[in-house]
């Protein structure tokens, strides 16, 4: 199975439109999107963003990220491409989502507690699923700021150590583009898109990623 990755969209239109001319030459099978389809707006500027990915016309799984407005969540469920505190499969590979962040210094709109992000987890997951969460898991490469600080869920890294799923696809934090490894799970930021990065994830007896850019 092929996966392409996207992130951190927020609202750049120009940037998607360039993405999606590129994804129509390519052979993949679903669109994974880890949340911030727009920049601190609402469900009509995520419809004009999603509508170009739509056109496609392959499977899109997503999550909304801490910057999304408050109806955006709801416009997903509408286009039945939401898989945040649920669980979806696609041809046999199962996936569960976290939508949101953890607790940020900043106050933005979805935002979870630790104890909520670890509820998610342990009442959708089952093993061998994919996660999709915004926010990446604690100490890692996908989750340091420019300050040289780690931000990620604690919830969501303890979760990894203790089920070690096949593959952890995250965004949220823009400079911390890069593939990393917990145990046996690959994790994966694939920077965000509206810089014009994205990933490549190949999924057969191995998982191989491939960090992209426009």
């Amino acid at each position: 199975m092929r996966l392409v990755a996207i992130t951190d969209l927020h609202g750049n239109l120009e940037m998607v439109e360039k993405f999606s001319r590129r994804l129509s030459a390519e052979d993949f099978d679903a669109l994974l999107i880890a949340g911030d389809v727009t920049n601190f707006s609402g469900a009509e500027t995520a419809r004009r963003i999603l509508r170009h990915l739509l056109e496609l016309g392959k499977p899109i799984i997503a999550v909304h990220g801490n910057c999304d407005g408050r109806d955006v969540p709801e416009l997903l469920e509408e286009l039945g491409i939401s898989v945040h505190n649920k669980r979806v499969e696609l041809n046999g590979l199962g996936v569960v989502g976290v939508g949101g962040s953890n607790i940020t210094p900043f106050n933005t709109i979805w935002e979870l507690t630790e104890e909520e992000i670890h509820g998610i987890l342990e009442r959708n997951y089952q093993k061998g699923d994919v996660i999709l969460s915004h926010a990446p898991p604690y100490n890692t490469v996908t989750d340091k700021v420019r300050s040289g600080l780690h931000v990620g869920s604690k919830a969501l890294r303890s979760f990894i150590e203790e089920r070690q799923p096949p593959l952890v696809i995250c965004g949220h934090i823009h400079e911390a583009r890069g593939v990393d490894r917990i145990g046996e799970t690959p994790v994966i930021n694939p920077g965000p898109l509206f810089k014009g990065y994205y990933a490549i994830i190949e999924i057969g007896e191995e998982i191989n990623a491939r960090l992209e850019r426009l």
